[in-house]
């Protein structure tokens, strides 16, 4: 059987059984998919959903479907081409979740951006009701993860979705849109600019074949392929019943890290990221640049520690702080007196007393010892 065979045999089933269907998989998986198609074309022994699959058949036409896709730009990418993204292969041994799972028999694809070049890629996902605030960070992560070559996966939703694709093209890295529908549908019609830019310089991409509008259950397969194609996700505003969160857990059972971007405690958009965070589900990450950090390999984005600002007292050894916090604001005191307060030798203090000076911090004259002004707080 010829790679080509194998690919009109996908594209059938690719319309006739719902994408993630993981009994599809299953059947895949024993039968082989150009098996499974001819049994279908058989339709000897089926029941139930495989039964329902070989009564579509008869209006499907794989050959005439794959020539239509081609004429509008539309490939059908399955296992065994080169562009075959491998890391989705991780979700044929993932559990389902609502009834989805499974590797994806085949992708509808547009663009230039070849789907075999994801593996670095981040998932930036969210709530459609997005605030200011999600927005604007959204966008920065995903400027930041471009400028650094990291391609953007999205579901060009409004919302968080949006941002992301639109901070990635600003940071002129490739950014790719996963859709519930067909790739010749602009869903949310109001991004159809968007989403034809994607399909010319990034990548549209769906599990569902041309023509299929966006239904409830392929919002939930698609967002295990967000997840699958991805290096990690990151979560920047999600309520807690937000679809993003689906993303997450399904990120999660293919142990690729899950980031959290956290928002006001009292917002409501982001009760659903503050669960995931508390509960261990998603590391916390504040910039792109910490997304980096989480994701890359070890030694690569590596991020200093933020410090507040070095002050005089940082170089002190522990005798010196002591002498010092002993030394009187504005009435001067004695050397043996400040030895008293410090619980020190008076050598010692002496000793102290004439770094200290040096060092700016404290100031002598006829009533004795009081800090200088640098060392005031």
């Amino acid at each position: 059987m010829t790679l080509e065979e194998e690919r009109v045999a996908r594209a059938a089933l690719s319309r006739v059984f719902e994408p993630g269907d993981w009994r599809i998989t299953e059947m895949v998986t024993r039968f082989g998919a150009i098996g499974l198609y001819a049994r279908l074309r058989r339709g000897d022994g089926l029941s139930g959903v495989f039964a329902d699959a070989a009564a579509r058949l008869a209006g499907c036409d794989p050959d005439t479907e794959l020539a239509t896709a081609a004429r509008l730009g539309v490939r059908f990418v399955i296992p065994g081409d080169q562009e075959w993204p491998e890391q989705l292969d991780d979700l044929a041994s993932a559990e389902p979740l609502n009834n989805r799972a499974g590797t994806p028999i085949g992708l509808w694809a547009k663009g230039p951006v070849r789907l075999n070049t994801l593996a670095a890629s981040v998932a930036v996902v969210g709530s459609r009701a997005a605030t200011t605030y999600g927005d604007q960070l959204a966008a920065d992560i995903g400027r930041t993860l471009a400028e650094a070559g990291s391609p953007v996966v999205s579901g060009a939703a409004f919302g968080i979705d949006r941002a992301a694709h639109r901070g990635a093209l600003a940071g002129g890295g490739p950014t790719i849109a996963v859709l519930a529908c067909g790739v010749d549908r602009a869903y949310p019609k109001a991004h159809a600019s968007l989403l034809e830019h994607l399909a010319t310089f990034g990548a549209v991409v769906s599990e569902a074949p041309l023509g299929c509008a966006p239904q409830r259950i392929r919002f939930l397969a698609r967002n295990r392929l967000i997840a699958a194609l991805t290096r990690g996700t990151v979560i920047v505003e999600a309520a807690v019943r937000s679809g993003a969160l689906n993303t997450a857990n399904w990120a999660n059972r293919l142990n690729r890290p899950v980031m959290g971007v956290p928002g006001p405690v009292t917002s409501t958009p982001s009760g659903g990221v503050h669960q995931l965070i508390r509960t261990g589900g998603a590391a916390l990450v504040t910039n792109g640049q910490e997304v980096l950090e989480m994701v890359g390999a070890v030694g690569e984005h590596l991020l200093e520690e933020p410090r507040g600002p070095v002050g005089p007292r940082d170089a002190l050894s522990l005798k010196q702080q002591q002498v010092l916090d002993a030394v009187p604001v504005s009435n001067g005191a004695a050397a043996d007196s400040i030895a008293r307060v410090a619980g020190l030798a008076p050598p010692e203090v002496a000793t102290a007393l004439g770094h200290l000076h040096a060092a700016g911090l404290v100031e002598q004259d006829q009533d004795g010892w009081r800090l200088a002004a640098l060392a005031h707080p």
